[in-house]
């Protein structure tokens, strides 16, 4: 087997290839993560907060799921037999966003419609609001780790020609290889986390939108089932 054999700045033989791949196999995970410096706090800070954010959104938006139209049935019995108490206790025992944008609705019946539109309307904005919140957090991690990770490409490269230039061009691969590895793990570690980010925001995104435009269809359910007795009545004093 032949070794190449690296020679230092006085011209004496340095490790071997062999001797030297040895020893990054041998190096662990945090080791090689350690290799890129400083910068690696702000990314290993970033990835912990969109962890945080990903898995409380995830959460928070599977738990403000129902079954809409059982749900909307449900109340328009209840309303339909003037029990508009059993449909307000029938709201409290679900925590989600639909069932406290309708009971805003009820607790306002026998006012103009308006007023109900309006509650709901209002309720509905804070319903949302509460499935966004943080999704701002997450957006801004995946555009900010990225730079964080090209910035330690800056300043790798950087230390790597400081050193050069400190040795007067004497040098060779090991005198290096600080400067590589900080640009080359904090380029990774950031493009890495950004794209584990930007991918679960979409999907979130995705995931909250859908919800809303739920919310919004059975809110318009509920104003049309609260206007379809006048509508009748009207129409049979026409035909009257």
């Amino acid at each position: 087997m032949i070794n190449f054999l690296f020679q230092n700045a006085d011209g004496e033989p340095a490790d071997t290839l062999s001797e030297l791949l040895m020893d990054d196999a041998s190096m662990s995970f945090f080791e090689v993560l350690s290799q890129g410096g400083i910068l690696m706090i702000p990314l290993f800070i970033l990835s912990i907060l969109a962890i945080y954010v990903i898995a409380e959104r995830w959460r928070f938006v599977n738990n403000s799921q129902m079954e809409v139209d059982p749900f909307l049935n449900n109340i328009e019995a209840l309303l339909k037999s003037g029990d508009q108490a059993r449909a307000l206790d029938h709201c409290d025992k679900y925590n989600k966003p639909l069932a406290r944008i309708l009971k805003s609705g009820i607790r306002r019946l026998g006012r103009p419609l308006r007023d109900i539109e309006e509650a709901i309307h209002n309720a509905g904005k804070k319903e949302i609001y509460g499935l966004e919140t943080r999704m701002n957090w997450l957006a801004t991690i995946a555009g900010v780790a990225p730079l964080v990770g090209f910035t330690g490409t800056v300043t790798g490269m950087i230390r790597a020609f400081m050193d050069i230039q400190a040795l007067q061009g004497n040098v060779n691969p090991s005198v290096l290889a600080g400067g590589i590895w900080e640009a080359l793990i904090t380029t990774a570690t950031g493009l890495i986390v950004g794209i584990i980010a930007y991918g679960f925001y979409n999907y979130l995104i995705g995931k909250i939108n859908r919800m809303v435009f739920e919310l919004e269809n059975a809110s318009a359910d509920f104003i049309d089932m609260l206007q379809a007795p006048t509508k009748k009545k009207n129409r049979t004093e026409v035909n009257v």
